[in-house]
């Protein structure tokens, strides 16, 4: 019974010697949760040793990276009650005293971010931190995780308005399904019995794409959400803990720190999620041409609805654009919105293109090719440093080319079809007059991009809406 009693008063005279460093796990820098005593004498967190262990795939010490012998390391049972009889009295005791030495906290040490007293700020441990009375801490601190809050209030706005707009995307998607199936069995409505095959065969593409895409935008809207619920959790919290009292503000601060650092990324640009109307409307019947050859035309240029500004619709199988209402569209990284255009579906990046434009009487309309790269969203300029390769019609009597400054052109007679030839390879863009064969005007310069066929039809002909179409070609069922 005495050597039981001289045990426990060791124990405990060696539990009053250990100091509050020594109570701190070296592996995950909190106070010791049942401690174990390694081979090299260093202390670890038994769960924070196991998780080392099996991360490391060996018996090593965290911090010497030691090997340690087989079995179970013993609990350092002195440690273990200082760290236990430290974390009850810094739960129970008085929140405004020190545990340590019982005075007020009146100094908060900005290298370990926590209040102490004063005899805490000329012990060792804090001896040469940086301190500062309770009051100012608080103030400083209150503005920084103010400035923290209003970071997070701007991404959940960011969050919240993409949101409104994949909301949006997601609706159109399916509207653009449903136009589409219409339009595909308008044309098969057209065709013999035996295309029924076909038909069938395309709408299954189009609804798996309608499917894909909009299952997509769903994860994503869902995963929006999640971030939007944990972001506006953390913006509550972090209220919370800035109507506390200084000094509950302040102990807590690190807690709350912690939780306002927000990890989360700002929504990415989605493109091409749009459902491609090109591959589903684009050259229909050209598609199954050697069955229904004689009623088939083919234009060599598809325009993408997905690129046109709001004012501009289409025909059935997208060969002719024409100003119209506004629509609501949603804005895509594709969609031009800066000017009243739509570029081809198709784009070029080398070979000979040709195609021929009807621009009937319009009175304002430009033509040509523009690179990929152009600035769809903002205002600039149709000229060859901006990426526009183009000759249009001004007021209904003037031709001009779009060069910097801008060319007038002279021609015989005023055209009402214009071939355009693109050579990427040569880099050239030649605009011919279709019914005397007299070239308009040429282009000559360097791609170092794709280009696409561009069409801006202008706005109203003589109270009618203008309109730009791509002349069919001649369709022969054997193709050389």
């Amino acid at each position: 019974m005495t050597s039981l009693y001289r045990n426990f008063f060791n124990l405990m005279a060696a539990t009053a010697s250990i100091s509050v460093d020594d109570l701190v796990c070296p592996q995950c820098s909190e106070i010791y949760c049942v401690p174990v005593l390694l081979k090299c004498g260093h202390n670890i967190c038994r769960v924070c040793l196991h998780k080392f262990w099996e991360w490391k795939g060996c018996r090593e010490c965290p911090v010497c990276g030691t090997m340690s012998v087989p079995g179970r390391p013993p609990i350092n049972l002195a440690l273990k009650i200082a760290a236990d009889d430290y974390q009850e009295r810094r739960t129970s005791g008085n929140e405004e005293v020190c545990f340590i030495h019982n005075e007020k906290l009146k100094v908060f040490c900005k290298n370990d971010e926590e209040p102490i007293c004063l005899i805490c700020q000329i012990s060792k441990q804090h001896k040469v931190h940086e301190c500062c009375p309770v009051e100012e801490a608080a103030h400083q601190k209150k503005i920084e995780i103010s400035t923290m809050l209003e970071s997070l209030r701007k991404k959940l706005r960011i969050l919240n308005k993409t949101k409104a707009q994949w909301e949006e995307t997601k609706t159109y998607i399916q509207t653009q399904a449903y136009q589409n199936e219409t339009a595909i069995k308008a044309e098969f409505e057209k065709l013999h019995q035996f295309l029924w095959e076909e038909e069938k065969s395309r709408l299954k593409v189009l609804k798996q794409e309608e499917e894909t895409k909009t299952q997509v935008m769903y994860k994503k809207l869902e995963d929006i959400k999640d971030k939007i619920q944990t972001l506006s959790t953390t913006i509550s919290d972090t209220e919370a803990a800035l109507r506390a009292e200084d000094l509950k503000f302040l102990k807590d601060y690190k807690l709350t720190k912690k939780g306002a650092k927000s990890n989360i990324r700002e929504p990415e640009c989605v493109r091409g999620i749009l459902i491609n109307s090109a591959k589903h409307l684009g050259q229909l019947k050209f598609g199954i041409w050697k069955k229904m050859a004689t009623v088939v035309k083919y234009v060599p240029i598809t325009l993408d609805p997905n690129t046109a500004q709001s004012n501009l619709a289409f025909s059935q199988e997208l060969s002719c654009v024409q100003y119209s209402s506004k629509q609501l569209l949603p804005d895509n990284p594709e969609r031009c919105t800066s000017r009243v255009c739509a570029l081809g579906a198709n784009g070029f990046i080398s070979g000979k293109h040709s195609w021929t434009v009807d621009v009937g009487r319009g009175t304002d309309w430009y033509i040509g090719v523009a690179q990929e790269s152009i600035k769809r969203k903002s205002t600039i300029f149709l000229n060859p440093s901006e990426g526009f390769w183009v000759i249009g019609l001004c007021n209904g009597d003037s031709f001009w080319a779009q060069t910097s400054p801008r060319t007038k052109l002279v021609t015989k007679q005023k055209p009402e079809r214009i071939t355009v030839e693109v050579d990427c390879d040569k880099g050239k863009v030649v605009f011919t007059n279709a019914a005397d064969l007299a070239v308009i005007h040429t282009f000559k310069d360097k791609f170092t991009e794709r280009i696409f066929p561009y069409f801006s039809p202008g706005l109203c002909t003589n109270g009618k809406n203008a309109s730009l179409t791509i002349c069919p070609m001649t369709i022969k069922v054997d193709v050389e």
